[in-house]
């Protein structure tokens, strides 16, 4: 198969998803909102949010790292979300 074949078959930043999982009042998961926010709507990528407070599981695993942020399920990165970072994940 070409590189160039190969090269498009890649998932572009709109094909991305990022998920960030919070609670309400959290201040540091209201920082990593504004900053999914901003880089998913610059590259044209889908987010959701999921509250921990209403997902026994999400509870458990998560609970002592909030917020956290996946990338297409996979775990990105927690605390704290550094724009460039993210950008470079979703391929942007």
């Amino acid at each position: 198969m070409s590189p160039l074949l190969r090269r498009s078959a890649r998932p572009g930043p709109a094909d991305r998803v990022v998920t960030l999982i919070g609670k309400p009042g959290c201040h540091l998961c209201d920082d990593a909102r504004e900053v999914i926010r901003t880089v998913c709507a610059d590259l044209g990528s889908s987010w959701e949010e999921k509250d921990i407070t209403r997902d026994e599981e999400l509870h458990r695993l998560y609970r002592e790292q909030i917020p956290v942020v996946l990338v297409d399920g996979a775990q990105h990165d927690f605390w704290r979300v550094d724009p460039a970072r993210l950008r470079k994940a979703l391929g942007g």
